[in-house]
């Protein structure tokens, strides 16, 4: 009955089984439900010992070599038929055996109450005295940790993808909107105080339906323009600085290290899809939306090779020719790569902590079991980089 699952229990007596809900019952008071278990276990062996004990003697007479044989026979019967057998079948077989003992170990439990009751007298003084508090049965509850293990191990009961979704969510609390953002030199956003015909055209050749605009340079965001409100604008020749101004928006920031979890309610609350995300000096880092943490718990929308803020090719040779300023989140999830996560957002940024040095062209560096090869360095950046994958040993 201890082996018992617990979460399928607490299902069938939801669901109105009579055997579960008995068994729940007898669990919730398992100082009696193990005083009635051992003292019928405890008597039958007793009776089983005396028993051996007289046919023995009976057979063999009462000496020294009587009792060892006595001794050794029902030793070996109890741990066969009492011990070991029962409690690998029932470990086997718990929800087949406990819930139908459960219609028999409930009266057991009133008839021997007035013994159980006596003898647990003694075993709580002697938990009292020996400062052990025994804690009260239930449900068991599952750490994060447990219950993540609890569905990688769960292959047989869900197809890949949906346990790939599961894990994705555990980890959301772990990951910031610093991880997913767009940084902010990969930001497209209109300087509306610009040729109207620049804006325009940037207005119209955008892959994006909302678009931060400033006003001369990007630390003076003036909204987020929706780009479905320009339609009419455009088709009419109307789309002036004053009739941006009336569509603009209020822009949403977001703190710097807000948990995405955390930031996914709050977009739900406040019904936005993009949020600028500024850290404790109000200054712009960049920018991140609702596409962004989904593609986080789903995976990609689409089947495009871009990565954030960066693109990569894989060579005739099988190593992997990727841009500098692309996310190692999007490389590890994209590529099946093992990159550090705990620091530097970039493959650019992590060679530089690494290398402590604006590295040349040609420089090659192990990190986290994959040989790097610095394919182009210019302007103190890292512009492209060859990743060699793992050799399978």
């Amino acid at each position: 009955m201890m082996a018992l699952n617990r979460y399928r229990l607490k299902h069938l007596a939801e669901h109105g089984h009579r055997g579960a809900r008995r068994t729940q019952h007898l669990l919730a008071q398992v100082d009696r439900l193990l005083g009635v278990v051992l003292l019928g276990n405890n008597l039958v062996n007793a009776f089983a010992a005396a028993l051996v004990t007289v046919i023995t003697f009976r057979l063999l007479g009462e000496n020294e070599w009587a009792v060892t044989l006595g001794t050794l026979a029902v030793t070996f019967a109890i741990l066969v038929f009492s011990e070991v057998t029962p409690k690998v079948i029932g470990a086997t077989y718990p929800d087949r055996i406990a819930l139908p003992a459960s219609f028999v170990l409930i009266p057991l439990l009133e008839v021997t109450r007035p013994i159980v009751w006596f003898v647990n007298l003694f075993v709580r003084a002697l938990l009292w005295v020996l400062r052990i508090r025994p804690q009260t049965e239930g449900t068991p509850k599952l750490s994060l940790e447990e219950l993540r293990t609890l569905v990688f191990e769960s292959s047989s009961f869900f197809p890949q993808k949906h346990r790939s979704i599961l894990m994705n969510l555990f980890d959301l609390e772990h990951i910031t909107v610093d991880d997913v953002m767009t940084p902010r030199k990969q930001i497209e956003a209109v300087d509306i105080d610009g040729p109207i015909d620049e804006v325009q055209r940037q207005i119209a050749t955008s892959y994006h339906t909302r678009l931060p605009a400033y006003r001369g340079h990007l630390d003076e965001i003036a909204g987020i323009i929706h780009v479905r409100k320009l339609v009419n604008l455009l088709k009419n020749g109307d789309l002036t600085r004053e009739s941006l101004d009336r569509i603009l928006r209020d822009g949403y920031y977001i703190p710097s290290g807000t948990p995405l979890l955390s930031q996914l309610q709050r977009f739900q609350e406040s019904r936005e899809k993009l949020g600028l995300v500024v850290d404790e000096y109000g200054e712009l880092m960049g920018l991140v939306t609702v596409e962004d943490i989904l593609e986080e718990i789903i995976g990609e929308f689409t089947t495009q090779s871009p990565l954030r803020g960066g693109t990569f090719r894989i060579q005739e040779d099988g190593s992997i020719l990727v841009e500098g300023n692309a996310a190692l989140r999007d490389l590890n999830r994209k590529l099946g790569l093992e990159l550090p996560l705990d620091g530097p957002k970039t493959i650019n940024g992590l060679l530089l902590e690494h290398l402590e040095d604006i590295p040349e062209p040609g420089t090659g560096v192990k990190i986290a079991g994959y040989p790097i090869e610095i394919v182009q360095a210019q302007e103190h950046v890292i512009r492209s980089v060859r990743i060699f994958p793992r050799r399978s040993v």
